[in-house]
């Protein structure tokens, strides 16, 4: 539901009732991941629950919700004969739960608290992503308007003036500071995304030694194979431990042949969201097994219930 929680308290604010399915529970392959959400208000659809398998017969349940305003909880999946009827062939299982948006749900999404959606789910306030940029130049300014519609709040720190401004960064707070000195009061969590494009022989390797030497989750530098060797001669030298080199990712980005900015900034966006998810980053079509692997959290439901 926090996915389009910004569309629906837009609604809200205007007066719209809103039915909202989510999906509470997925077995086996699905489009779509627990937690993903649709609202329905009697004439327009927000969102997507199952990448077009099965909203329209989740329109059908949200009108009987709109109607009487009762909670309904509905299942598609391999066993389901319906399932086919509406589209859903990927072999997965779906229980999608539908209510009304009423003032809880809007107070929840509002504040950013946890969403008790139905008896056994409550989904998990998202976690503010916060990706810290150093280095104001064509390859950061790709990298902070990609990040921004992935939902990062974006950083962007350099000591440059003319280079750093609103109109080059649209979006992103900047900050116009030698980095090393910016880094020392700096707000860093192991959800931070460090992403040092500069490679500034002046402060480069001083930086990324503050980088590896914070709870950051991602410490990624660009340059090429030459420069990532002197970066890593430099912080050997600093007395930067083997065990933090090896949490640097240089040069930044995954082996997707980029060459404009706009590709670049996809394939470091490609490993950051790789490495937060444990993910392979290798092509599905050569990996074998559930698309979407289960959460923990889901997973531990699931084994209560068996139980």
């Amino acid at each position: 539901m926090f996915e389009i929680a910004d569309r629906l308290l837009a609604a809200a604010a205007v007066g719209s009732r809103l039915a909202v399915a989510t999906a509470v529970s997925i077995d086996g392959s699905a489009p779509r991941t627990v937690g993903t959400s649709m609202a329905f208000d009697g004439s327009s659809v927000i969102g997507s629950i199952a990448g077009g398998c099965v909203e329209g017969a989740v329109v059908e349940t949200c009108e009987l919700v709109l109607s009487d305003g009762i909670p309904r909880t509905v299942e598609y999946g391999v066993s389901d004969e319906s399932a086919y009827s509406v589209g859903l062939t990927c072999g997965g299982q779906l229980r999608i739960h539908v209510q009304i948006l009423d003032d809880d749900l809007i107070s929840a999404l509002a504040a950013q608290r946890d969403l008790d959606v139905c008896a056994g789910f409550t989904e998990r306030a998202p976690v503010e992503r916060h990706l810290i940029v150093f280095g104001a130049m064509e390859f950061s300014a790709a990298l902070s308007s990609a990040a921004q519609v992935l939902g990062y709040r974006v950083t962007v720190c350099d000591p440059r003036s003319l280079f750093t401004t609103p109109a080059r960064f649209p979006g992103a707070e900047i900050v116009v500071s030698w980095p090393t000195v910016w880094f020392e009061t700096a707000e860093v969590d192991d959800s931070t995304v460090i992403c040092v494009l500069s490679h500034d022989a002046r402060f480069d390797a001083e930086l990324i030694a503050l980088a590896l030497d914070s709870p950051a989750a991602f410490v990624g530098a660009m340059g090429s194979r030459r420069t990532h060797d002197r970066r890593v001669a430099s912080l050997r030298e600093r007395g930067v431990s083997e065990e933090a080199i090896a949490r640097l990712r240089s040069p930044i980005g995954l082996d997707l042949g980029a060459s404009t900015v706009e590709e670049t900034a996809v394939a470091i966006l490609a490993e950051v969201i790789a490495s937060r998810s444990a993910a392979s980053a290798l092509p599905l079509s050569t990996t074998a097994g559930a698309i979407h692997p289960v959460p923990v959290r889901d997973a531990a439901v699931r084994a209560v219930r068996a139980d």
